[in-house]
């Protein structure tokens, strides 16, 4: 449910952005504050992804392996590169026949290196850097920035937790990403708006709060008034930053780049309270949970569909009225067709390649809809 909402966060985000930068006043007469909770929190939702996939990573590496200092690095990073890869590579093949095809939404301009240098940045995930240093890439390009962010932090991971969970230092070196978080949104990005937005440091306090957040719902065990109370807070945060970041009151807390911190924090409380009580998602919300479910695929497809209706927006002599489809149809088509390439490309290459590794009976170390264990199964690590 959480990642549910956060991609759908992030394609609101990305139809605002569409008709922002074609100059479309959709918003005028409304509140500033009820269109920033709208259509801007998109960098919110990406802060609970990051959060979500932290916690998803260590509570299964605990499945998978039983203690951190036990994770086998090589397949760490075969597992990684099964359920990555196969969706990653395509697109890029897709967007450098789009290049050479000329399609002015996916021609990667020479004042940011062409697409060598983009296919490069892709590849060895620095595409956050490029963007800081360069400017933006096309949007199917763009998304690409949180990727580059998440697997940085993880291909430290499984070395980081090998060595540092033998002398008991992974939490504190947890803590150390916690704590830059906040400073890599403002004092280290140096007066760079993209890198503000983009770098590292800037993204990594949440999935180091998700790494946490494993660690403590796999060790400890809460009552029920504590996680009453775990759950309200959670509650509270989420939708204090989500609701309240357009407000000129919060702008003091923005400027000091601790509204993420606290979004994840929320996040990582109603995690940890979903993981003690196995809390199931009600049937009326079943599609929701479906997007949250292939939110990989759909974050990596859906500006193929915000494209494409925008375009037809255009067609349509930028009618007012096709607006509000405009949003609808680019959340349930990006759905489904997220769902289409997870069910028939995906998932079967991610399957395919464990089985050709060897890892068949394992099971993916971040498969979407892999059931996470009861906190009475999973490992102390100790």
């Amino acid at each position: 449910m959480l990642r549910g909402l956060a991609i759908l966060l992030v394609l609101l985000n990305h139809v605002n952005m569409r008709l922002v930068i074609e100059h479309v006043p959709y918003a005028a007469g409304l509140p500033k504050p009820l269109v920033h909770v709208l259509v801007w929190n998109g960098q919110f939702g990406v802060q609970i992804f990051f959060a979500i996939s932290g916690f998803l990573i260590t509570s299964i590496t605990l499945k998978r392996w039983g203690a951190l200092p036990s994770i086998n690095v090589r397949d760490f990073y075969l597992l990684r590169l099964a359920r990555i890869g196969p969706l990653l590579l395509a697109l890029l093949a897709v967007l450098s026949v789009l290049h050479y095809a000329g399609l002015e939404d996916f021609v990667v301009s020479a004042r940011t290196g062409g697409l060598g240098r983009a296919l490069l940045a892709a590849l060895t995930f620095h595409v956050n850097v490029l963007e800081a240093r360069r400017g933006y890439l096309p949007g199917n390009w763009d998304v690409l920035w949180s990727l580059s962010v998440e697997e940085m932090f993880y291909l430290f991971f499984p070395i980081a937790a090998w060595l540092l969970g033998r002398v008991r230092l992974f939490v504190p070196f947890l803590f150390v990403f916690i704590v830059l978080g906040p400073f890599g949104r403002t004092v280290l990005a140096h007066g760079n708006d993209t890198w503000q937005e983009y770098s590292y440091l800037g993204g990594m306090d949440a999935i180091a709060l998700g790494c946490l957040t494993a660690l403590v719902a796999s060790r400890t065990r809460f009552s029920a008034p504590v996680l009453r109370a775990l759950k309200w807070t959670g509650l509270a945060l989420v939708v204090f930053i989500l609701g309240f970041a357009g407000f000129p009151f919060l702008f003091p807390l923005g400027a000091t780049g601790l509204e993420e911190t606290i979004l994840a924090i929320g996040a990582c409380l109603l995690i940890i309270v979903s993981a003690h009580t196995q809390w199931q998602c009600p049937g009326v919300l079943k599609p929701f949970r479906r997007l949250g479910q292939r939110s990989y695929e759909v974050y990596l497809t859906h500006m193929f569909v915000v494209f494409a209706f925008f375009h037809l927006f255009l067609a349509l002599n930028k009618a007012m009225w096709f607006v509000s489809v405009f949003f609808l149809l680019t959340i349930v088509v990006a759905t489904l067709l997220g769902d289409f390439v997870a069910s028939f490309y995906s998932d079967r290459m991610n399957a395919n390649l464990r089985r050709w590794w060897g890892e068949g009976k394992l099971g993916s170390a971040i498969e979407p809809e892999t059931p996470l264990p009861a906190v009475d199964a999973m490992p102390t690590g100790k």
